[in-house]
């Protein structure tokens, strides 16, 4: 058993939660959670940092004392991640007295070092991102380069860590160690800026009051630490460094998770300050990107600021944390979109994860009174098992890369074995044909796919993973995760629950949509003339309303069986899985463009609520939707395989 370190930036309290906070915090969650089931020693770390000039001066306009402020805005932040269930072990503020003095202790230490300086400052200071800029590097108007605002002309005393010293051996220690900045992408925009030059950094403040002091040895009272000092030391003093030392073995950490707009403050000053105390360097720095909503940057002025509590109440924590993690690349901007989230949990979650469920709970019921017994699976079914393994045993190096939506991505291969087992062997026709032991096989393999991928998934989707394997008949720990990923046993006989479904289908967005108007200071649109209107050109004759398109029920099928219709030139007789109890037969006049052997296990797009009729005395349950023109004709089929049912609209 190995020791797992893994960190959430602190949060800033200049502000309450949002999106972006609730990503970094997903993510810093499901690898601890998924460190601890492999048996990881673990320790996940979050918090807020609450010092500096613009926690000082927000606390002034709100006529509250800065600590009353402080505190209130980092309850909001320890009060999200317990309404979310964040398994942090420690959820640590720049204000606690404990990191105060392990601070102080570091500080110290690099004065005796000689990495510690005193002199005089005079050059740009941005208040909001607590930071100094070279002239060379400030936008038109001396404004900041990260956030754009007006800087300030500042002059003052001030201690100063040597940063220019590690130019060179951050450079060596990024040669050597190119996974040491996720994603790898990332590196090389870090090594161009201190190939640049590095100047030494002023790391105290006497403008302002609201921060660390120096140690009392150095008996400069009008000094408070710079906030970035402050705040990247809490990684270390959280595991009592200059204090107790508690935790301590736990350091170096294996990720920390930042947003990319804070990398340069990890990946440059933080590895520099950890040589200067004779620390190891943490194995991961891992930087995302940044949200939008609907393709738009958020802002309140537009009113599209997506509010994570909403999400989770609408459309319920698990799915919310699993479109996140699935939905985006890491390191990569993301966009927040009902629609994308809707289709995300219809498609991902409802057709592939809980259908799968039902159906072996419906199947098990009719054929085996509940029970399942996994030993003939083995005997029937060694290939989509193989398959299964070898998929699941590739997911470990996903997460370490922090590539998550690949993960997820491979991880849902494991339904689709499923799914297509369930189509490929039809155990309803085994049933009826006498082979009893087939069918349940079949069942079975089923159940044991989704047992082993729900293990995988616990991390991302704790609660809902339980609850399916509490229908499976076990728990997933440690022990479920050696026994069904590492030594691929397979489930002991067991009675399934018959549980609701887990993910309702959603046809309509649950939450407002964002406003899509500009910002206040656009200029309002001028109004059309009359003569400018156009009128649709669509012709107003056999229109029909959006509520009756939805009249007709539209889905995706598995065409299980093909073949010819006697006498008849056109039609061809096939056996569809629709994701029913059993499959439809539709007879259909494609034969002059399609073989019936070239049918089968191919999708089409089937009218699903068509009144049946009969064909050549044959009866039709659906019809299949095709177009036709000069070149002939051809079926409607879905860009990618879907699981069987799937609605189209």
């Amino acid at each position: 058993m190995s020791k797992n370190y893994i960190t959430t930036p602190i949060y800033y309290v200049n502000g309450e939660a949002h999106i972006g906070h609730a990503y970094t915090t997903f993510i810093a969650d499901a690898l601890a959670r998924h460190s601890r089931l492999v048996g990881n020693e673990t320790y996940f770390l979050t918090g807020t940092d609450e010092h500096g000039q613009k926690i000082e001066e927000s606390a002034k306009k709100q006529n509250k004392p800065t600590q009353q402020f402080a505190d209130e805005i980092s309850a909001t932040f320890r009060n999200l991640w317990d309404e979310f269930g964040i398994s942090y072990d420690q959820f640590i503020r720049t204000t606690d007295a404990a990191h105060k003095k392990g601070v102080q202790a570091a500080f110290a230490k690099m004065v005796e070092n000689g990495d510690v300086y005193k002199d005089f400052y005079e050059g740009n200071y941005c208040v909001s991102c607590e930071t100094f800029f070279p002239e060379s590097q400030l936008m038109d108007g001396g404004c900041c380069p990260d956030c754009g605002r007006p800087t300030t002309i500042v002059k003052e005393e001030s201690y100063f860590f040597r940063l220019s010293k590690y130019e060179k051996p951050l450079l060596d220690y990024y040669e050597a160690h190119p996974e040491f900045i996720l994603p790898k992408s990332r590196r090389n925009e870090v090594m161009s800026f201190v190939k640049s030059g590095l100047n030494d950094l002023s790391v105290t403040r006497t403008s302002f009051s609201w921060g660390v002091p120096l140690p009392e040895s150095l008996n400069e009272p009008k000094h408070v630490m710079y906030v970035w000092l402050d705040a990247l030391m809490n990684y270390v003093t959280a595991l009592g460094y200059g204090t107790d030392e508690a935790k301590m073995s736990f350091w170096p950490a294996n990720v920390q998770l930042v947003g990319k707009d804070i990398l340069r403050f990890h990946a440059i000053y933080w590895p520099a300050f950890l040589m200067s105390l004779g620390l190891p360097l943490p194995k991961h720095i891992g930087a995302h990107g940044w949200w939008t909503r609907d393709g738009e940057k958020m802002s309140k002025s537009k009113g599209n600021v997506v509010d994570p509590r909403e999400v989770s109440k609408h459309y319920g924590a698990e799915n919310f944390r699993y479109f996140m993690m699935r939905e985006v690349p890491f390191g990569q901007d993301g966009d927040f979109s009902q629609r994308a989230l809707i289709d995300r949990l219809n498609s991902d979650l409802s057709n592939d994860l809980g259908n799968l469920l039902n159906r072996i709970i419906g199947m098990s019921e009719k054929y085996s009174d509940f029970r399942i017994d996994s030993v003939d699976v083995e005997k029937y079914h060694a290939r989509e098992l193989g398959d299964a393994h070898a998929l699941l045993d590739a997911l470990p190096p996903y997460l370490e890369e922090l590539q998550i939506h690949r993960y997820l991505e491979e991880l849902w291969k494991v339904f689709t074995i499923g799914n297509k087992a369930i189509e490929e062997h039809a155990p309803w026709s085994k049933i009826k044909e006498g082979r009893t032991d087939e069918a349940l096989a079949t069942v079975a393999l089923v159940a044991n796919l989704l047992a082993k991928a729900s293990v995988m998934l616990h991390g991302i989707m704790p609660n809902t993973t339980a609850t399916i394997a509490d229908a499976l008949g076990f728990a997933i720990n440690t022990q479920s995760y050696n026994d069904l990923i590492v030594n691929k046993k397979l489930l002991a006989p067991f009675t399934i629950k018959k549980i609701p479904p887990l993910f309702p289908r959603v046809e309509e967005p649950l939450m407002s949509e964002a406003p899509k108007a500009m910002i206040e200071e656009a200029p309002k649109a001028a109004e059309p003339k009359k003569e400018e209107k156009k009128e649709s050109t669509v012709p107003s004759e056999g229109l029909i309303t959006i509520d009756q398109f939805f009249q007709t029920s539209l889905k995706v099928g598995t065409v299980l069986e093909a073949e010819e219709v006697p006498k008849s030139s056109k039609l061809l007789k096939l056996q569809v899985d629709l994701g029913e109890e059993t499959p439809r037969q539709i007879i259909a006049g494609i034969r002059e463009y399609y073989s019936a052997e070239s049918l089968v296990g191919t999708q089409v797009c089937v009218v699903a609520n068509l009144k049946p009729a009969k064909l050549m005395g044959m009866l039709s349950e659906g019809m299949i939707l095709a177009a036709k023109d000069t070149e002939g004709l051809c079926l409607v089929r879905p860009e990618k395989p879907r699981t069987s049912g799937s609605s189209i609209g």
